[in-house]
């Protein structure tokens, strides 16, 4: 086993950028002991303040990207500790990094991996680079069985290791402010169904628009809950605007803020899909499991891992997110029987509580830190 020393993260991907993984290096990162942690990450809008408030030293990037060039190298090994660990946030690119951080006196090397690397394992060249970047690792985790299945491919069984983002179940569960956010958007008394997300092509808000008339039809007072930025905004506010006031856009919201935006909803719904050949597909969908903490039942799309993240008519359904008529019907089904929409959000509140927390995400991360732990059994998925 490794003597504990400090562990040096190296991330693209961290706040104050928004985003899934951001979220869940830094909450892997905050979770360990103080002083024994050091985070080397991009330079981002906002990071001096959310840096000060960190139990844990991070060092910035002069950049906003970082790539495995000599110089990131040259940062990355000053910050090594001999003895120590280091984990990348993400183990495309940059955990080409690894050998000058061995060099650098790291003894043990995890690497995490999200949606992406899945991706890669399936493209000629960057799987030959993905096999590379896996053979200098001690450890390589993964989010769940469709990931699993791909790495695999390019990468030693024997170093595969699960290890899935947690939920924060004080933070995100029924009553956490839904019914302040409803009187504010005008919403009380209304059937809400909520997405939380970035606005963009594979999370599929254009298809819950598309999907929305068979909703109305069925539910004349239901309400689409749209939260969240990003770039497809504007088209998804053109294609919204005959629906007037039935479709709701938040814009982005303060992370502190999304609880009470997920309390807000009867139905969570983001019916992702995979895009672009397979390359841009969903890794798992913290949102899914952030919906069931919060009581909700989920309707989520077949897209990559997200089926791993929903329980198939125990905590949701699972839709193809190409097809906005079964999406419609999902929905539909869910906000006119409201008994099974609860008793679904329960279940769902209650296998959040049992396997997706951060307690014990925290501990499965302590492990691999220093010694390989036995495999998780796999979630189930649906059919």
């Amino acid at each position: 086993m490794t003597r504990p020393g400090r562990t040096l993260i190296v991330s693209n991907d961290f706040p104050p950028r928004p985003g899934g993984i951001q979220s869940f290096v830094h909450a892997l990162a905050s979770r360990r002991p103080p002083g024994s942690v050091v985070v080397y990450a991009p330079r981002w809008a906002g990071c001096a303040e959310f840096d000060r408030r960190q139990p844990y030293q991070v060092v910035r990037h002069p950049g906003t990207l970082m790539l495995p060039t000599r110089d990131v190298a040259r940062r990355a090994a000053e910050l090594v500790e001999p003895g120590g660990s280091v984990v990348f946030g993400a183990a495309a690119p940059l955990g080409l990094l690894a050998p000058a951080l061995r060099a650098a006196g790291a003894e043990r090397v995890v690497m995490l991996t999200h949606g992406h690397e899945a991706s890669w394992a399936r493209l000629p060249i960057a799987r030959d680079l993905l096999r590379r970047i896996g053979g200098h690792a001690d450890v390589v985790t993964y989010l769940g069985g469709y990931t699993r299945s791909h790495l695999v491919t390019q990468i030693s069984e024997a170093k595969l290791v699960r290890l899935a983002p947690g939920v924060d179940t004080t933070l995100f569960r029924p009553g956490a402010g839904g019914a302040e956010v409803r009187a504010a958007l005008g919403l009380t008394g209304r059937p809400v169904v909520v997405c939380v997300s970035r606005l963009v092509a594979r999370k599929g808000q254009d298809m819950l628009i598309r999907a929305w008339p068979r909703v109305l039809a069925k539910v004349p007072d239901a309400v689409l809950l749209l939260v969240g930025g990003g770039p497809a905004r504007r088209s998804l506010e053109r294609a919204a605007a005959v629906y007037g006031k039935s479709v709701v856009f938040t814009g982005s919201v303060p992370w502190s803020a999304l609880p009470a935006h997920y309390d807000a909803g009867d139905v969570f719904a983001m019916p992702c899909r995979t895009r672009l050949n397979g390359i841009d597909v969903e890794g798992l969908g913290i949102v899914y499991l952030e919906a069931s903490a919060s009581g909700l039942p989920v309707v989520a799309g077949s897209s990559g891992g997200a089926p791993d993240a929903v329980r198939h008519g125990e905590t949701g359904l699972i839709v193809d997110g190409t097809a906005p008529q079964r999406i419609a019907g999902a929905l539909v089904e869910l906000l006119t029987d409201p008994a099974r929409a609860r008793a679904m959000g329960e279940r769902g509140r209650a296998w959040i509580e049992r396997e997706w927390t951060w307690d014990l995400v925290a501990d499965r991360f302590a492990d691999l830190l220093h010694r390989k732990p036995a495999p998780a059994p796999e979630e189930r998925s649906a059919p």
